[in-house]
Parts: structure tokens; sequence; C-alpha cells
């Protein structure tokens, strides 16, 4: 049974660094990613785009690009975006032996202790941790930034072949092979800017979107939205 790959996230906007981590996990897993817009983080401010626009910018930027699917899901849930919730949902609907994955930056596992009921999501699901070239991600370095985590993980160190052998409970580590340029806060500053060199890090759907609704236009202060 393929396991369900999960890759949440505010996409404000979604970027072609976003779409080099979501092909990249489903061409190792061999598995259907599913991209989930977060409605309302609950550890960081407000969003720049709407919950709505995010989520459409999503759609534009997968449209006809196998394995690739946006879920909604968290856009129709009242209240905060915990991951944890979303998590409980998806087991319900996919049952106790489906193997469920969920992406995270590798700046997001370090911060993984300051997450809703963080130590819980192993029972509900794997991680896997997305490794920029240059970076590291293993148990000593971990231990040195985040020992909170690292003591959790401990017994967890898996490969991504390995996760579709337990439906829970591993962490694994997914290589990115080229180094991504692309970030939110980045591409915001450059569309206020009117740089034209945004429009090379988003597909030419999204680009269009942003024009037609004017978004990002000015320069909010930053949410720490990646």
């Amino acid at each position: 049974m393929p396991a369900l790959i999960c890759y949440g996230g505010t996409f404000d906007p979604v970027h072609n660094g976003h779409l080099a981590v979501a092909r990249a996990a489903r061409d190792a897993l061999r598995a259907t990613v599913f991209l989930l817009p977060a409605a309302d983080p609950p550890h960081k401010g407000p969003t720049h785009a709407d919950a709505l626009q995010r989520a459409r910018m999503l759609d534009l930027a997968i449209a006809g690009e196998p394995g690739l699917k946006v879920d909604r899901r968290e856009l129709e849930r009242d209240g905060p975006s915990y991951t944890f919730d979303t998590l409980l949902e998806l087991r319900a609907q996919v049952g106790p032996a489906r193997p469920v994955a969920w992406l995270v930056g590798g700046d997001s596992l370090n911060q993984l202790h300051t997450w809703h009921r963080w130590r819980e999501l192993f029972e509900h699901a794997h991680v896997v941790a997305v490794q920029r070239p240059g970076s590291h991600i293993d148990p000593e370095t971990l231990r040195c930034v985040a020992p909170e985590v690292a003591a959790e993980a401990a017994a967890r160190w898996t490969t991504l072949e390995a996760l579709q052998n337990a439906p829970a409970g591993g962490l694994a580590v997914l290589p990115l092979q080229e180094l991504r340029p692309e970030s939110s806060t980045e591409l915001r500053r450059l569309i206020a800017a009117r740089d034209p060199a945004w429009r090379t890090w988003v597909p030419p759907s999204v680009a269009g979107y942003i024009d037609r609704h004017d978004l990002y236009s000015t320069v909010a202060p930053d949410s720490g939205f990646l």
C-alpha cells in the first residue's frame, strides 16, 4: 500500500521551490503528494494572501502535474490549523494500516518541539525532513540544534524505503538534489519592489493570478512564512 504523503504550509505564495520539494517526495516515495494550505497557523502571524487565494494558486501551480494534488481540509475546519488535528482526520479516513508521512523542512524539524502535541504526531504519521544541499540532517546535528526533538527521534531514524513498512513512527530524510533559491518572503519582496525576476520563481499561471488580483504589491510586516 503506497504511503500517503502530506506537504503542509502557508504557500504564500507557492513557488518553484515548493514544487521541487513535492516532486522530489513524489518520485522518491513513488506516491501521490497532497499539498495542504494552512488556514490559520497558530504559531505564526497572519498570511499575506487569504486562504482561498493561496489554495487557488496551488491549483494553478500543479495543474497537469501527475502525482500532486491539493487538499483543502485545513481551510474547511474552524479554529487554529494544527497538524495534529489534520493527522487525526487523515488517519480516521485512511485507516490504521496505511503509511502516512508528513513533509517538513529542516528548519521546521528543528522547531518541531514548538508544535501542538508534537510528540503525538509520530503516533499517526512518519516525519520526512527535507534536506537542502549543503545542510545536514542527522542525529548528531539535531542534538546540537534541537536536543528535545533529537531525544524523541533517537529511535525513530529510518530510510525513505522503510517508511512503506509501517503506518507511522519513523523519521526519514529526503535530500534535495538542487539548491533552490526561492523563499516566499523574498518573493513577496521582489513583487512589491516590481523586480521582474520574481516571475522566474513561480509558474506562469501563478504569476498571472498574482497580477490579476494585485497580490503582494506592498510589503506588509513579515510574518515569517516561507
